[in-house]
């Protein structure tokens, strides 16, 4: 089912309509064909995560790394990638295992979605629908980063973003939820613990107490 050339077709046909939507310098289908990394990493991305999935392991890996070499775009072929993605320009773009990627979505060069080197199983993120993320971002850890989210050119994702997000800066922080300015007393990065708040009241009413205690047993 999944490797039905009608199927297959059908996937090249959406692909190259959103390259030739998003792309302003694309001018027509064939050059996007021919001359597009970005879409050449996607078909050949196709094939190595079909491999992959049927178990060929091997082959699979061996087409991701000549499609790297030509492309200068990796993508693991365990990555499960939506309709519609879009890589612009695309080198330096890295695509982790365990990646997960919607509908829709648009990747700049030198993006990286990978891990953080500690986790084992699921540890790259997962990004939803219609997010697009700047050039030189990095998104790292199995997390998700909701639909129609935008994480701005060198940003540093280290923590889940709700639907709607504009996320900037290093390690990045979200500026805006759906079109709305997130409050600037909001710090997302240094927010309380609220353990730590909790003993710190424990710990002056215990000190009040002994205070308490100390002046009775002076009486």
């Amino acid at each position: 089912m999944y490797w039905r050339n009608d199927f297959l077709f059908k996937q090249l046909k959406y692909d190259i309509k959103a390259f030739r939507e998003r792309d302003p310098a694309a001018r027509n289908t064939f050059e996007v064909l021919m001359l597009y990394p970005g879409m050449h990493a996607i078909i050949n991305h196709r094939a190595a995560h079909w491999l992959y999935r049927k178990k060929f392991h091997f082959l699979a890996r061996l087409l991701s790394q000549t499609s790297r070499f030509f492309t200068g775009i990796e993508i693991h072929p365990g990555a499960k990638i939506g309709r519609g993605l879009v890589i612009d320009h695309g080198s330096g773009v890295v695509i982790g295992e365990t990646t997960e990627i919607g509908n829709n979505c648009t990747i700049y060069q030198g993006v990286t979605l990978g891990g953080t080197g500690k986790e084992k199983g699921k540890r790259h993120p997962t990004l939803g629908n219609n997010v697009m993320v700047g050039s030189g971002a990095r998104i790292l850890g199995p997390f998700k980063v909701g639909d129609d989210s935008k994480i701005a050119a060198g940003a540093v994702v280290l923590n889940e973003a709700p639907a709607g997000s504009t996320l900037v800066g290093v390690p990045a922080r979200i500026v805006r939820v759906n079109g709305q300015k997130v409050s600037p007393h909001l710090d997302q990065v240094h927010m309380p613990d609220p353990v730590s708040l909790e003993l710190c009241k424990m710990r002056k009413q215990i000190s009040d107490l002994k205070k308490e205690v100390e002046k009775l047993m002076g009486n």
